[in-house]
């Protein structure tokens, strides 16, 4: 009887992990708890005084303060500011007021929110959360672009280049489009190139001697999409004037910008700069009436005639500066980049003895709820000698509104005019409230779900609720960690949704380990095969909601964007806990376990 020699099989080891997988997982539940503990102490209302080289007298704001009642709990000197902490977050709009006018005009103040955790936790790099409008209080604008001035003033550029370049040629604004007429048919084939070279994004019309253009649908959605991106940067300036550090600015839509004031509460000098819309031109004087020229009053009311081709724009200006002149009159003092410096200094150069107006315009909406144009010459002045890139305006009026118009020309010059459309104000009340009421929403959730995993499934249900709790802490460090990450009302909502499907990646995985039990396994094996046959039902069932939250996130904005925040980052954090925790925590006490006759 012929034999055959047994087959050696190799047992491969079931529920071990490595030792760097332990360390990995220790590592990570450390980073995250550390980054998570902040948030539990809170934060202190505070003032950052910036100063450039100048210290500020500590005792002095103690008393200052004091004197109009309000109690500033400690004032930190540090390299380039000075904090002030502030016992009660409603006194930061009144502390900010007084101390505006005691301090000297080289320092700058801002609204902040400053960590209350010990000094150790910060300067490992970790810091609370930040909290949302809708959490905290504030101000929320919803402003209008109004892409009409734009379209026209690329209108009115393309009749000033075929008037400059064709003298036969009259041209006009029908439509929102341009009508272009040849008087001359000598200088038609000159037009027709100079459309071709120049302005091949404009649609054109051709009859006879005349040409219609007007923009392209593709230019038209290009303009608007550079308008608005560039008035996000303006506005990101203004807000940073007015000492607002944790401003939230995004773009809405096709033409509209969200603009979100978390701690203020008193919203006027905000809305004041925000929606304000204006700009400071300079034109030479024109000697006559033309086609080149408008009509423009200075503040006597007396019409003066100017180049409508400014030689410079407020794009230009990087800073803006009022202050007393010689007389007595308040100036303002402005300061160009290099581009604005140079042109500057090439037209003040050839027009020594001439004059120059500077001309300030609003833009405003009328009764039919169009944008309308007004402006004003607030100075003439003829040139001395050449200009550079820092010269002084006169004219602007009061000390007052001298600040007021260097305030908004070093924030920018809004490209095109903004409307306020919508304006909603939470107050610091309603926002501690929103707080409370959402964490004991979560807690509930969580309480509950703990007290139910714990009876159901008892010692490994122990494991569920260590893994379920940890997830919490992932989670909200996870947040704290996440550049630009804001926690809002819907985002707690998400935390909670989060605690229900962490709970049932572990339901699916205990239920799996039954089965096998069922199956006359040992628990050792049933653990293995649990997990191993669950993690497909449990990664399918995350990466659909994941999708989910992609789309929310791109899709929606603001509190849609904030649900879909936590709800993604809550889907990592429950599959990081819930299977491979959880299997460390099971594998370390019941992973050797032959045991068949068990109860799970």
């Amino acid at each position: 009887m012929e034999s055959f020699p047994l087959k050696k099989y190799s047992h491969k080891p079931i529920n071990r992990f490595a030792k760097w997988q332990y360390l990995v997982l220790a590592f990570n539940l450390l980073v995250m708890l550390f980054s998570a503990l902040p948030s539990l102490y809170g934060e202190h209302a505070a003032l950052h005084i910036n100063h450039r080289g100048q210290q500020v007298d500590a005792s002095e704001i103690h008393r200052t303060l004091a004197q109009q009642g309000i109690t500033a709990t400690r004032v930190e000197q540090q390299q380039d500011r000075t904090v002030v902490l502030l016992e009660h977050q409603s006194e930061q709009a009144s502390a900010k007021s007084v101390l505006a006018s005691k301090l000297s005009d080289n320092t700058t103040l801002a609204l902040a929110m400053e960590p209350a955790a010990p000094q150790w936790l910060l300067d490992l790099g970790f810091s609370p959360i930040a909290l949302g409008l809708d959490l905290r209080g504030g101000v929320q604008f919803l402003l209008e672009v109004d892409m009409a001035p734009v379209y026209q003033a690329q209108a009115q550029s393309l009749i000033d280049d075929f008037s400059r370049e064709i003298r036969s040629s009259r041209g006009r604004l029908v439509d929102g489009g341009v009508q272009i007429s040849i008087h001359n048919d000598a200088d038609l084939a000159a037009a027709r190139t100079l459309i071709r070279n120049q302005f091949a994004h404009w649609d054109n019309r051709t009859s006879g001697n005349t040409f219609s253009l007007s923009l392209s649908d593709e230019e038209k959605s290009t303009l608007r999409n550079l308008t608005v991106q560039q008035n996000l940067q303006i506005m990101r300036g203004r807000i940073a004037e007015l000492g607002i550090t944790e401003a939230s600015i995004q773009r809405q839509g096709l033409d509209r910008i969200r603009i979100e004031l978390p701690g203020v509460q008193d919203p006027a000098a905000a809305k004041d700069v925000i929606g304000a819309t204006a700009s400071l031109s300079f034109h030479s004087l024109a000697e006559s009436a033309s086609r080149n020229s408008q009509t423009v009053p200075d503040k006597n009311g007396t019409m003066l005639e100017i180049n409508r081709r400014a030689i410079l724009s407020g794009e230009h200006i990087i800073d803006a500066r009022a202050g007393m002149g010689e007389m007595g009159a308040a100036e303002v003092s402005i300061s160009l980049d290099a581009s604005g410096g140079r042109t500057m200094s090439q037209f003040s150069r050839d027009n020594i003895g001439y004059p120059m107006a500077t001309v300030y315009s609003e833009y405003s909406r009328n009764a039919k709820g169009e944008s309308q144009q007004i402006s004003t010459v607030i100075s003439v002045a003829t040139i001395q000698s050449q200009l550079g890139t820092r010269f002084r305006i006169t004219g602007a009026g009061s000390m007052q509104e001298a600040q007021e118009l260097a305030l908004l020309l070093r924030a920018g010059s809004l490209t095109a005019p903004v409307t306020i459309i919508e304006e909603r104000t939470i107050g610091p009340s309603l926002g501690a409230e929103n707080v409370s009421n959402g964490f004991a929403a979560l807690a509930l959730g969580l309480g509950l779900t703990l007290a139910f995993i714990a009876l159901w499934y008892r010692k490994m249900g122990w494991v569920a609720n260590l893994a379920l709790l940890a997830n919490m802490v992932c989670l909200f460090g996870l947040i704290a960690l996440l550049p630009g990450a804001v926690l809002t009302l819907p985002g707690i909502a998400g935390m909670v949704l989060t605690v229900g499907m962490a709970v049932d990646t572990n339901v699916l995985i205990f239920e799996r380990i039954k089965d096998k039990m069922q199956e006359g396994r040992t628990f050792a094996q049933s653990i293995d095969k649990g997990f191993s046959s669950a993690f497909s039902s449990i990664f399918d069932a995350n990466l659909t909601t994941m999708i989910v939250a992609l789309a929310l996130y791109t899709i929606g904005n603001g509190p849609v964007q904030g649900f879909a925040v936590t709800l993604g980052l809550g889907l990592l954090t429950s599959m990081f806990t819930g299977v491979f925790l959880s299997r460390a925590i099971i594998n370390l006490v019941w992973g050797r376990d032959q045991r068949r006759e068990l109860r799970v």
